[in-house]
C-alpha cells in the first residue's frame, strides 16, 4: 500500500489495530509528557532600545537592551539576522561554509538613533526599537520586520518566539512547498511541521514535505525570506489591500511563530532567477538526476512479485509505449524487512532486474527508515552494534511501529550512523535495483500519539550538539536523504545516483528530488498537484512530479480525470503513475481504448522532448532555476501574470496550460510578453493578454515563444534542434546540454542565436561556424533555413 494513501494513523499496519494500538498511543504520550518540561512558567521579552554598534565584516551587531541583533551582507548580496547571538552556522540547511561577508559593506549610524547596513545590492535599516527593514539600494522598502517577541521559561532555557513583518500592499505571497490548490498562498495559518501519512495533521494545508521559505513577489521587487528554524512552526499570512491612489494602503501582513530555535532567517532580493541563484549558492546545487529518470515510471504496490512486474511492462512495450522504471514498494521486502528481500514474489530478483534492464527499464527500491526490531535480523543487529537507534530520554531505544510490527528509527542526525546506513544500499544495488524511493521519512508511526512521528523527547545527536526530537523532526528526512545519496555515489562513483525522499526540508534538492504529497483527491487534488510542483521549484526543489490519478487509496478516479492528470504529468520533472491497491491499476490501458490512445500521444510527446529536459536539469544545477516556473517568472510586475494559477513555463521556451476542470475542450490562457506559437494548433498569438485556445480530449495546449530553440529527439533518436521563428526585429536562442552517459562529467552548454534575415530564420551555434544539428524552423510560413552566421 502507498503511505501517502494511508488514511488513519492508527491502524495503518496490520500489527497495529484497534484497542491495542490505542492503549499504545496513550502509553507513548503520557511517557512523552512525562519527559518534557510542564507547567513551566514563561515571561515575555522584547529587544528594548539600541544600546549602541559594533561593527563586523559584512555589517555587524546592533546591541539593545535585552537583545542583540547581528546584520551580514553576503557578496552575492544575501542579507542575514540573526537575533540573541544565532550564528548562520550549524545549520542544515546551507551546503557549506557560510557565504563571504560583502567587505564593502558598512555599518552606519541612521537617523532616531537607529543603523543600517549599507552595500551594493541592498541597504538594511535597524531602527531604534529593534524593527529591521529590507530596501533596495535605491531605499524602497521591500519587508519591515517589527521587533521579535519571545516567551522563554524562567529558567532561562530557550524558548518560543515570534516576528510579524509587513509587505507592500499589492504583494502577494507564493512557496512554503506549495500548500493550497494554486500556487499563490491565501490568507490563512500554514503549519511548518512535516506530517505523517493520512489525516495526522491539523489541517488541508498539512504536507510531508514543508518547508520555511517565503516568496513575496510585489512591484517594488522580489524577494525570498527563510527562516533557518527547525522546530514546530506557524506562518499566519494577510495579504494587503490598496488604497485605489488615496494613499490609505494596507500592508500585507506575515507572522512567524516558532516553538523554539534560533531566531535567524536570510532574505534574498532581485529577479526571480537571481533569487534561486542566490538560493542555490547558500543551500546546494540540485542533484542532476540521471538520464533514464527523466523518462516515464510506474510505481507497483501490489503484492504479485515478479509476474506483476514482468506483466506490466509487457503492457507497456506490447502497447509500444515507452517506460523507463518500475518502482517496487515496500511489499517487495521479507515481512516488512528493509534491505531483505521476499525470495518467494521475487526468487531472482537480480535476474529481474537484468532481464529489465535489457529493456531500458529501471527498478527502483522503496526504503523506509523504521528498522524491525527483531534480533536475528542482520539490519536490527548491525544497528544495535552501532548504537544507531533513536533514545529516550532514560537512555532505551525508542520503540514505534513499522508495517510489520514493533520498529526502532535511526538517528540520521549522527554522523556515525549516516556512514553505517550508507553502507546498507549496497545490498539494493546487488539486487540490482538502480535508484532508492524513500517514504515514511518524516519520520512516521502511528504507536504514537498527535502527528504520529517519534515521541518529542526523543533523543537525537544533532551533530554531537544534542537535542530532541522537537528539533529533529522536521530535518530526520533530510539526513536520510544524505545518509542514502552518499551511500550511493560512494558504492556507484561513475553514476548518478537516483534518490527521491518523501519529506525533507531546506536543501534537499542537494540529494534527489520528491513527489507531491496529496490530501486530497479528484479535480481539486490535480490543481493541488500542480501548485505543489510550482511551489516546491520556488523553493529551490526542482526536480519534482505527481502521481496520476491523485494519492493510492483514494477513489479510481475516472477516464476523463486521469487523463488530464496524465497530460499535465508528462511535462513535470518527474512523471509517474503508481498502480496498486486502493485505488487499483492505474496503467493507461485500464481506462479504456481512447485514454490509451491520448495517453500514448503524451508518452511520445515526453520522449521527444527528454534532450529538453536534460537540458533544464542542468541549467538548474548551474542557476537553480526550477524546470517548472510560475508564468510571473520574467515578469514579476506583470499583475495579471501573479494572479495565474492554472499554467506554467517550462523552462523559458514552452508555456503549458493543463485542464484543470471537468468537460473542459477549449480554454483561456493567460499570456506573457511577447509572440506564442501553439505547438499543435498552429494559431499564434501575442502577449501580453488572454487567448483562447482548443484543449480537445486529445492533448493539453502547449504554447512555445517566438524565438526559442528546444532540442528535441528526432525521428532516428538523436538530437534535433525545433526553432520557432522570432519576431521581426527581434532574437532570439536556446541552450543544449551535451553529456556522456550517466556520470558526473560536467556537461557542456551549447548555446544557439536565431534572428530573421529577410524571409529566412538564421539559426547560428556560438563559437562554432556550424549548427551541428538537424534544424527544423515551425511558426513561420515560407521561410527559409539557414544556418551558420
Amino acid at each position: 500500500m502507498d503511505a501517502r494513501g494511508l488514511v488513519r494513523s492508527v491502524g495503518v499496519f496490520g500489527a497495529v489495530r484497534g484497542l491495542g494500538a490505542a492503549r499504545s498511543s496513550w502509553r507513548g504520550w503520557r511517557a512523552d509528557a512525562r519527559a518534557l518540561p510542564r507547567g513551566v512558567r514563561e515571561r515575555a521579552r522584547v529587544p528594548g532600545a539600541a544600546t549602541g554598534a559594533e561593527p563586523r565584516p559584512g555589517g555587524g551587531v546592533v546591541r539593545f537592551e535585552r537583545s542583540s541583533l547581528q546584520v551580514r551582507v553576503t557578496a552575492g548580496g544575501v542579507v542575514f539576522c540573526g537575533w540573541d547571538g544565532a550564528a548562520p552556522e550549524p545549520s542544515y540547511a546551507l551546503s557549506g561554509a557560510c557565504p563571504q561577508a560583502d567587505a564593502r559593506a558598512a555599518l552606519e549610524p541612521d537617523k532616531d538613533g537607529g543603523w543600517r547596513v549599507v552595500s551594493e545590492r541592498v541597504l538594511v535599516t535597524v531602527t531604534r526599537q529593534g524593527a529591521v527593514e529590507v530596501r533596495t539600494p535605491g531605499g524602497v522598502v521591500l519587508r519591515r520586520d517589527l521587533p521579535p517577541c519571545w516567551w522563554e521559561p524562567e529558567d532561562g532555557a530557550g524558548g518560543r518566539w515570534t516576528q510579524r513583518c509587513e509587505v507592500p500592499a499589492d504583494a502577494r505571497f507564493f512557496g512554503l512547498g506549495g500548500r493550497t490548490p494554486g500556487p499563490r498562498l491565501r490568507d490563512g495559518a500554514y503549519r511548518l511541521w512535516n506530517a505523517g501519512p493520512g489525516p495526522s495533521g491539523a489541517g488541508r494545508g498539512e504536507r510531508a514535505l514543508t518547508m520555511p521559505v517565503l516568496w513575496v513577489v510585489a512591484d517594488a521587487g522580489n524577494h525570498l525570506v527563510f527562516h533557518d528554524d527547525s522546530w514546530d512552526g506557524l506562518v499566519v499570512l494577510r495579504e494587503g489591500l490598496e488604497g485605489a491612489g488615496s494613499g490609505h494602503d494596507r500592508p500585507g501582513r506575515c507572522e512567524v511563530r516558532f516553538s523554539g530555535g534560533p531566531l535567524r532567517y536570510w532574505v534574498l532580493t532581485g529577479a526571480p532567477s537571481r533569487i534561486l541563484s542566490g538560493w542555490r549558492a547558500l543551500t546546494g546545487a540540485p542533484a542532476v538526476p540521471p538520464r533514464w529518470a527523466l523518462g516515464h515510471h510506474l510505481g507497483l504496490w501490489g503484492a504479485g512479485g515478479e509476474p506483476e512486474v514482468r506483466r506490466a511492462v509487457a503492457g507497456y512495450a506490447g502497447r509500444g509505449l515507452p517506460l523507463s522504471a518500475v518502482h517496487l514498494g515496500a511489499g517487495h521486502h521479507r515481512r516488512g524487512r528493509g534491505f531483505t528481500v521476499d525470495a518467494e514474489r521475487f526468487p531472482d530478483l537480480p535476474g529481474l532486474a537484468a532481464s529489465l534492464r535489457g529493456q531500458g527499464v529501471r527498478l527502483v527500491s522503496v526504503v523506509e527508515p523504521a528498522v524491525r526490531a527483531e534480533p536475528g535480523d542482520a539490519v536490527y543487529d548491525g544497528g544495535r552494534d552501532e548504537d544507531a537507534f533513536v533514545r529516550d530520554p532514560g537512555g532505551a531505544p525508542v520503540r514505534g511501529v513499522g508495517r510489520a510490527g514493533g520498529a526502532v528509527f535511526p538517528d540520521f542526525t549522527d554522523p556515525r550512523v549516516r556512514k553505517w546506513w550508507s553502507g546498507l544500499y549496497a545490498e539494493r544495488l546487488e539486487q540490482g535495483f538502480a535508484g532508492v524511493c524513500h517514504e515514511l521519512d518524516e519520520p512516521f508511526s502511528p504507536a504514537f500519539a498527535g502527528d504520529a512521528t517519534l515521541p518529542r523527547s526523543a533523543r537525537h545527536a544533532l551533530e554531537a550538539r544534542g537535542g530532541d526530537h522537537r528539533e529533529a523532526h522536521n530535518v530526520y528526512a533530510l539526513a536520510m536523504a544524505r545518509a542514502g545519496f552518499e551511500g550511493l555515489r560512494g558504492l556507484r562513483p561513475h553514476e548518478r545516483p537516483f534518490l527521491l525522499s518523501g519529506s525533507g526540508w531546506a536543501g534537499s534538492q542537494r540529494y534527489g528530488g520528491t513527489w507531491t504529497d496529496q490530501r486530497t483527491a479528484g479535480w481539486e487534488g490535480l490543481r493541488d498537484a500542480l501548485a505543489q510542483v510550482i511551489g516546491l521549484g520556488l523553493c529551490g526543489v526542482p526536480y519534482c512530479g505527481t502521481d496520476v490519478g491523485g494519492p493510492a487509496g483514494s477513489p479510481r478516479p475516472s477516464p476523463e480525470l486521469y487523463l488530464r492528470w496524465f497530460q499535465l504529468a508528462a511535462y513535470l520533472p518527474l512523471f509517474r503513475v503508481r498502480s496498486g491497491p486502493g485505488g487499483g491499476r492505474r496503467e493507461p490501458w485500464e481506462f479504456g481504448p481512447q485514454v490509451l490512445e491520448h495517453a500514448g500521444a503524451a508518452l511520445r510527446q515526453r520522449e521527444r522532448l527528454l534532450p529538453y529536459f536534460a537540458t533544464l536539469a542542468r541549467l538548474a544545477h548551474r542557476s537553480g532555476a526550477p524546470y517548472v516556473r510560475p508564468l510571473w517568472w520574467g515578469a514579476p510586475r506583470d499583475r495579471g501574470l501573479r494572479e495565474c494559477e492554472d499554467a506554467f513555463l517550462l523552462g523559458d521556451a514552452l508555456l503549458v496550460a493543463p485542464v484543470l476542470e471537468p468537460g473542459v475542450t477549449r480554454r483561456t490562457v493567460r499570456l506573457p510578453r511577447g509572440r506564442w506559437y501553439d505547438t499543435a494548433g498552429g494559431g499564434v498569438y501575442e502577449g501580453p493578454g488572454r487567448a483562447v485556445v482548443e484543449a480537445p480530449p486529445a492533448r493539453i495546449p502547449v504554447l512555445a515563444r517566438a524565438g526559442a530553440v528546444v532540442p528535441v529527439a528526432g525521428p532516428d533518436g538523436g538530437v534535433e534542434l525545433e526553432v520557432w521563428a522570432p519576431v521581426p526585429g527581434r532574437t532570439g536562442g536556446g541552450v543544449v546540454a551535451v553529456e556522456s552517459g550517466d556520470g558526473w562529467g560536467r556537461a557542456e552548454l551549447e548555446r544557439f542565436s536565431v534572428r530573421l534575415q529577410g524571409r529566412a530564420v538564421v539559426v547560428a551555434r556560438e563559437g562554432a561556424e556550424d549548427v551541428g544539428y538537424p534544424v527544423r524552423v515551425r511558426g513561420a510560413e515560407g521561410c527559409a533555413e539557414q544556418h551558420g552566421r
